[in-house]
This record gives C-alpha cells, sequence and structure tokens, in this order.
C-alpha cells in the first residue's frame, strides 16, 4: 500500500511540473498554494477505487441467553474478600468459609479478534471519583460509556460468551455446589528466614549449634560447581504475590447482598480484591451453570431471592462412617 501511495505521488508531482514547464502563448493563470498542495497531496489523488480497504461490519453483540458447550468459557468476576467464619451444614459438619461480596461488577469492554485479536472480557468492579483516577483511565471509561470503576480485570472467553458492554454481573453468575478458581495477591510478610519461609527443620537447638539454630545451613558444594545454583531456598522477602487456590468449593450465594460463601480460604487480607471464575480441573455440569451469564426476566427483583445453598444431598455422612 506504501509502494503504491509513493508511485502515485511521484508520477503526480511529474506530471505538475512538465505541465508548468512547457510554453503557453496564453498567460498562465497561478493556482493558489493551498489548491496546488490540496491536489498534491490529497489522499483521493493516491488512491483510486481499487486501492481503499473496506472495513468488516462491526460485531453486534446481544445480552441473551445461550447454550454452553464442552469448550466454551465464561467470564469470571471481581470480588472483595470480607473476612473468614465458620458454619455448620444441615448434618452438623464444621465448615470454614470465606465470605466474598461481588461489588457491583460490569463488562467496560469487550476486545475481539477483529480489533485486538483475542476474545476477551474487560470486568469493572466498585465505584472511584474522577479525581482519584488518571485522565486517560477517565477518559477509556467515557470513551465505553460506563461508570468510573474502581478495579478492572480482563477475562479471556470464548466468542459464544461475548457480552455488551454495560452489562451487569453479580452472584447469579455462579451456582452454590459448583468449584471455581479464586485469584488474588497474598498477604506479604516481608524479609523472613528459610525456616518460617520455607518450613526448614533448622539447626540443633541446645548442643553443637552457636548463634545458628535458625540458620538455614549448606547452600552449596565445594569448589565444584563453585557457585549457589539459582532457585536455591534462602530468606527472602515472603509472600506479597499472585496465588490461586484452585477447586474452591460455593457453599452459598445471597443475591440480596450479592455475597459468596466459599469453603477454605482465599489469598490476600480482608478488603483484598480477589478475582473468581469457573474451575479449570473440577469444571461445573453446563447444564447447570447460566450462560453466558445470568439474565434476570423483566418483573424479577434480584433483592428478593432468598440465599440460595448448595445441595447436600439426602445421606448423613457420620451415619455412613459408622
Amino acid at each position: 500500500m506504501a509502494a503504491l501511495s509513493t508511485r502515485g505521488l511521484v508520477s503526480r508531482l511529474h506530471q505538475q511540473f512538465l505541465s508548468l514547464s512547457r510554453p503557453s502563448a496564453a498567460a498562465p493563470t497561478s493556482l493558489p498554494f493551498h489548491s496546488l498542495t490540496r491536489r498534491l497531496f490529497s489522499s483521493d489523488a493516491l488512491m483510486d477505487g481499487s486501492q481503499i480497504l473496506h472495513k468488516p461490519p462491526a460485531r453486534i453483540i446481544q445480552a441473551t441467553p445461550a447454550i454452553m458447550t464442552p469448550n466454551s468459557k465464561r467470564t469470571g468476576i471481581i470480588a472483595v474478600k470480607c473476612g473468614m467464619t465458620a458454619l455448620w451444614d444441615k448434618w452438623g459438619a464444621r465448615l470454614p468459609i470465606t465470605i466474598l461480596w461481588v461489588d457491583d461488577n460490569i463488562v467496560s469492554q469487550v476486545k475481539t479478534v477483529e480489533k485486538e485479536g483475542i476474545f476477551s472480557l474487560q470486568i469493572g468492579c466498585g465505584h472511584k471519583k474522577p479525581k482519584h483516577l488518571t485522565k486517560p483511565e477517565v477518559g477509556h471509561f467515557r470513551a465505553q460509556g460506563v461508570p468510573l470503576k474502581r478495579k478492572l480485570k480482563e477475562f479471556p472467553v470464548t466468542e459464544d460468551a461475548l457480552l455488551p458492554v454495560g452489562t451487569s454481573l453479580g452472584v447469579l453468575h455462579f451456582v452454590p455446589g459448583q468449584y471455581v478458581d479464586v485469584s488474588g495477591t497474598s498477604r506479604g510478610k516481608g524479609f523472613q528466614g528459610a525456616m518460617k519461609r520455607w518450613g526448614f527443620k533448622g539447626m540443633p537447638a541446645s548442643h553443637g549449634a552457636s548463634l545458628s539454630h535458625r540458620s538455614p545451613g549448606s547452600t552449596g558444594q565445594r569448589d565444584a560447581p563453585g557457585k549457589v545454583f539459582k532457585g536455591k531456598k534462602m530468606p527472602g522477602r515472603m509472600g506479597g504475590k499472585t496465588r490461586t487456590v484452585k477447586n474452591v468449593w460455593v457453599y452459598k450465594i445471597d443475591p440480596a447482598r450479592n455475597l459468596m460463601w466459599v469453603r477454605g480460604q482465599v489469598p490476600g487480607a480482608k478488603g483484598n480484591f480477589v478475582f473468581i471464575k469457573d474451575s479449570v480441573y473440577k469444571k461445573p455440569d453446563v447444564s447447570m451453570l447460566p450462560f453466558p451469564t445470568y439474565f434476570a426476566a423483566e418483573d424479577e427483583d434480584e433483592t428478593n431471592i432468598g440465599p440460595l445453598v448448595a445441595d447436600l444431598g439426602e445421606v448423613d455422612p457420620f451415619m455412613v462412617a459408622d
């Protein structure tokens, strides 16, 4: 395309200079400078109809329910870790529970193969004032026509799981009883020794050790290889990294308050953001999941929906154990 434009420009200039150098009986009429430059450097003069690139029509994404296939991949959501507690199920078993709050998740951007080269959805969570955002961030939200969000996260999806910008996502995106993967930033613990960081046993506590009770011990060999291998477990900074807990069981959800109860611990401190998506290893049944997300009926009020608890079956596990 650049070569065609260059050849067209050169030929155009050559014709203009030839016409100016030819003698004429009548006095030549001088053209204004802006007219001459418009004719010489106009893009219309350099391209004909065959060189114009026709853009494909824009993709139309509709918020309608669809049928999920085994190869489909839904988007995830962003939640705030509220803390941990303990609950007892109907059989009397104690469950360690982490409470997650899904704070006003919406689709803030859609990426497609035609434009960005990938199918993904950018999800925004929470609220933030314009004075607490940079100008490029404010411009991004205004260009998409969505409210200002506190946290953004991009989730890769399949083509059939795309959602239009502005679609709201809540806890009904997941189903009680399914397994999810939860990612977050672990608690930062600063510089720690080998015993705390890696669980080393340490040196003798009494005889034969002098000021080296919590020492990691030897870190290498002799003259060969004469170095410490990379990746050696040694004292250093602990925590503050992105970690994922897989196969977390969803025990209960509360659509009225957008709360989710999951079994076990998830990374991060209280108040941190975590990212929840369908489990990779323990894949849920595609027939039980709302796809691409849950769409409420026109006359449905989610605030009137009570908490939904996972089905624990009709067999008492304690009676089976006996």
